[in-house]
């Protein structure tokens, strides 16, 4: 179902790496002679030169509907979001995923809800397109020894494990490089394997905390809000997802892999960016509901019927705007001048504009503002109406895939759109442990060896147990 190419990667042409001259991959053949850059290590598995040699392709050989990381093989051995979402990310660029699960109980993010369809968390799909899934009981040593061969062939490896349970299973970054030396590594965790933190669990509700950004969501006066999605577990993922990009890049170049040290809280901070900023000017960041503190107008307002947001950037905005909702008296106010007035004076500001669009619904304003002034303006809408609007259906952004158990389901499409390569979701979710014997086929293991991996115990007690009463 899900085929596995031989692994390998593809060089762009670079005059030097590491003082070395690199000959163009243009006239890169069988027999030429490829300098290799200090500290490559031609006594583990495959040198650059093989590398080069089995991987280039041709413009005319290349599949113009190829996905770019379709020779890319990783294996995902985190829960929940943060490593299920790089992941992901990488399968939508064509990358085969194989998440490996604990035996019977699988990724907790299948038990997660209501709402359930069939006892299957819809949550778990959104995080788990186009991906196998495959069942190991790493305590054992059948599944050690499977998992091992698995990692040989991979690219990638990615895990959420509290710093030091790599190590006592085994399957740390060190212990991965005796099976495959290029190997690209991500390591995520709450804190980082270092500072005096690292040791401690960590999920987004307590790195939203911790990380101020709760300390400015909510209203003014009222408790810390947290935002209504796991921003920080879908943050790290994206900043995994970007490293790994990175590390695949430096490998194709250099050779080497490389272990990457992701931390939730460190991957979160740099987003504060203007409340940050705040903080470097020496003021104190606080809840302002949908207010914001360097930019005015820029919040919801309540309409009529509804709820509008205004986003003003800039003095033409701030003139067009009173223009469109006739409130050209506003310019003639002092405390409204400049953008630095309007936030001086951002309370003020939001009574005159709130008394102005309840007088309309959103409709009405959206018509006037938008499709009239030509200003940034857009109403807030419900989940199921950002899913379903004219916009998004005219960009396809949500898809149907088949299903073997549920027929077709939704599924959110891959955002990125290239002139040159495909993109997107192909496979549903998997069933746990539903490629259990598919992957290793693919590894060319025999009928007979994988009989011999689940009598030991690899796949875990239930799929033994079901075998020897077969």
């Amino acid at each position: 179902m899900y085929p596995v190419p031989e692994r390998s990667t593809v060089s762009r042409t670079e005059t030097s790496v590491g003082g070395h001259e690199l000959v163009p991959l243009s006239t890169v053949t069988a027999t030429t002679e490829v300098p290799v850059p200090n500290g490559y290590r031609p006594d583990r598995q495959k040198s650059i030169q093989y590398k080069l040699q089995m991987t280039q392709k041709t413009n005319a050989e290349r599949d113009s509907n190829e996905k770019i990381l379709e020779d890319i093989n990783v294996l995902d051995m985190s829960t929940f979001v943060t490593g299920g979402f790089c992941s992901l990310m990488l399968a939508g660029q064509g990358a085969q995923v194989t998440k490996i699960e604990r035996p019977e109980a699988g990724d907790d993010i299948r038990h997660s809800g209501p709402p359930f369809i069939d006892e299957t968390s819809p949550y778990f799909w959104s995080v788990n397109y186009n991906k196998q899934s495959v069942e190991l009981d790493l305590k054992s040593e059948a599944g050690m020894e499977a998992f091992y061969d698995l990692a040989h062939k991979a690219d990638v490896i990615i895990q959420n494990f509290r710093p030091g349970t790599a190590e006592r299973l085994g399957v740390d970054y060190e212990s991965l490089r005796e099976h495959n030396d290029d190997i690209i590594y991500c390591a995520i965790s709450a804190f980082g394997q270092t500072g005096p933190w690292q040791e401690r669990p960590g999920y987004d509700l307590l790195i939203q905390g911790m990380s101020g950004i709760m300390e400015v969501t909510g209203e003014p006066n009222r408790q810390p809000v947290k935002v209504g999605l796991p921003m920080t577990d879908l943050i790290t993922g994206m900043w995994a997802g970007f490293g790994v990009m990175g590390a695949l890049y430096r490998r194709e170049l250099t050779g080497d892999g490389d272990y990457i040290d992701l931390g939730m809280l460190d991957a979160t901070l740099p987003w504060l960016t203007k409340q940050a900023g705040k903080v470097f000017a020496g003021e104190s960041p606080s809840r302002m509901g949908t207010k914001d503190p360097v930019l005015a107008p820029y919040q919801t307002f309540q309409t009529a019927d509804g709820y509008i947001n205004i986003a003003c950037l800039n003095q033409k905005l701030w003139h067009d705007l009173c223009d469109a909702i006739n409130r050209k008296d506003l310019l003639d106010d002092d405390r409204f001048e400049t953008n630095a007035d309007r936030v001086n004076h951002i309370d003020e500001l939001e009574k005159e504009l709130e008394q102005t669009f309840r007088e309309q619904t959103t409709e009405e304003w959206m018509a006037t503002l938008v499709e009239t002034a030509g200003l940034p303006a857009g109403p807030v809408m419900d989940v199921e109406d950002a899913l379903t609007n004219e916009q998004t259906q005219a960009r396809e952004t949500v898809q149907y895939i088949d299903h073997p158990e549920y027929g077709e389901i939704p599924v959110i499409e891959n955002p990125l759109n290239f002139e040159n390569a495909e993109t997107g979701f192909e496979g549903a979710p998997p069933e746990l442990g539903e490629h259990n014997r598919e992957a290793f086929r693919q590894l060319g293991y025999s009928e007979a060896a994988i009989d011999e991996l689940v009598k030991r115990g690899a796949f875990g007690e239930q799929m033994q147990a079901q075998t020897t009463t077969d």
